[in-house]
């Protein structure tokens, strides 16, 4: 029973790892579009689609009858609310790990979707379709969740259904480990969101945005930067933050029961009648950590998210990035993130969806933080040292990174580059 504070504490430290032991894993969703109309897949194609993977070694997921994802050795394929699918990566030693993985992945959704007669487009944001265009899916968590979530945030039904995001897992050694790994990626929100910028499209025109997707996310419900982030939170504050905020809902044997009316606290002190005012386990306490949506998060393991989605030549970029940053070289980057003012990176982060990098921070624009923090990384995966069988380290998927800063254009610059000329949207596709 998680029944008090400590408890949830307890959780934290459990996720505790030497050194030696620390995995990356990856998160990526992608959006898949019917050849034919250029329309999102609906449910029926996404059931043919995952038939045609099982060919691959996967196997089902289901709930009560219907299929809503896909599991193998350690990786898990999601169906979100649009049916955009995520890959649920295996937790890895290296980026050439992580990276081989997604090749793989993408070798076997290549010959599935060309079967299939589907489009891959890896962006942040859909490009096409309109919000009510969107097809849904019968998996029940979303009910509840397009019912609620616009309550707390105008724009919280384009995250669910118009979004995809890469998501990074890293591990931590100790509190205070985490402690500095936690301040450090929420301090660098601002650089991540320019840096990776890849959603300037909405509804076939120019959104006037670099992120778009980064514009939805700070203007949807449970999500943003809280100002507590950039502390120095311990996992007692960080228990004490969850604990007080709202439940989105409760897993209730095969029923999802909406927890708008409720806070964790509430639920921990037994105060839920609709589920007979029974406390939390385990899996609710993992249930209302993941649906917390803020940049970053905790849970037995520290989530980046904060990047949009970008082409399958750019994927293992933001894990070298972060990477190199939180394992090679914390104590530096940290010295560096330290100095930085709180209400400055606040500021930044609301604007750097739409400047990217000509947004200000600290007296310097983000093109200059973002080159800068490419060299620590470098560094820190130099020190690193894991080598591939070419003999090469992880300095390598930092080429991609390298390339936008010394052209000074993002992923977006170049989607509204190709777009303004001839507004062809199969330029988008995944070729």
């Amino acid at each position: 029973m998680i029944n008090s504070k400590e408890k949830i504490i307890a959780h934290f430290y459990s996720g505790i790892k030497e050194t030696k032991d620390f995995k990356i894993g990856i998160e990526h969703e992608k959006f898949l579009f019917d050849n034919n109309n250029n329309k999102r897949i609906n449910y029926a194609k996404v059931k043919e689609m995952f038939k045609a993977l099982l060919e691959f070694g996967w196997n089902p997921v289901l709930e009560k009858e219907n299929i809503i994802g896909l599991n193998k050795e350690g990786k898990n394929i999601t169906l979100e609310p649009g049916n955009q699918i995520e890959l649920s990566g295996d937790k890895l030693n290296n980026i050439h790990e992580a990276c081989a993985e997604a090749q793989d992945y993408l070798f076997e959704l290549r010959q599935v979707t060309k079967k299939l007669d589907i489009n891959i487009v890896s962006v942040g944001f859909d490009p096409i379709s309109k919000l009510n265009e969107i097809p849904n899916n019968p998996k029940k968590r979303y009910e509840i969740m397009t019912k609620d979530m616009p309550l707390g945030g105008e724009l919280s039904l384009d995250m669910m259904y118009r979004t995809c995001g890469t998501q990074i897992n890293l591990d931590y050694s100790s509190e205070e480990d985490f402690r500095k790994k936690f301040k450090i990626i929420n301090s660098i929100v601002p650089i991540t969101i320019a840096l990776f910028a890849n959603s300037s499209i909405i509804e076939k025109k120019n959104s006037k945005y670099l992120s778009y997707r980064s514009k939805v996310w700070q203007n949807t419900s449970r999500a943003g930067l809280p100002k507590i982030f950039l502390e120095d939170l311990n996992f007692e504050k960080y228990a004490e933050f969850i604990i007080n905020f709202p439940i989105l809902f409760i897993k209730e044997g095969n029923n999802y029961i909406s927890g708008k009316n409720y806070t964790f606290k509430d639920f921990m002190d037994g105060k839920i009648s609709e589920i007979r005012n029974r406390v939390p386990n385990e899996d609710d306490l993992s249930t209302h950590l993941s649906t917390i949506f803020t940049e970053n998060r905790l849970k037995k393991y520290i989530e980046i998210r904060s990047m949009d989605t970008c082409g399958w030549d750019c994927l293992c970029a933001g894990p070298a990035f972060n990477t190199g940053l939180l394992y090679g070289n914390l104590c530096e980057v940290y010295e560096l993130i330290s100095k930085w003012d709180k209400d400055k990176i606040i500021n930044a982060y609301l604007e750097a969806p739409k400047k990217g990098f000509n947004t200000q921070l600290m007296g310097k624009d983000l093109l200059y933080w973002a080159s800068y923090l490419i060299n620590l990384s470098r560094k820190g995966l130099e020190i690193r040292d894991n080598l591939n069988k070419s003999r090469k380290n992880e300095t390598i998927f930092l080429n991609h990174l390298q390339k936008i800063i010394d052209n000074k254009a993002t992923n977006a610059d170049h989607m509204i580059s190709k777009f303004s000329k001839n507004e062809d949207l199969t330029i988008l596709y995944d070729k």
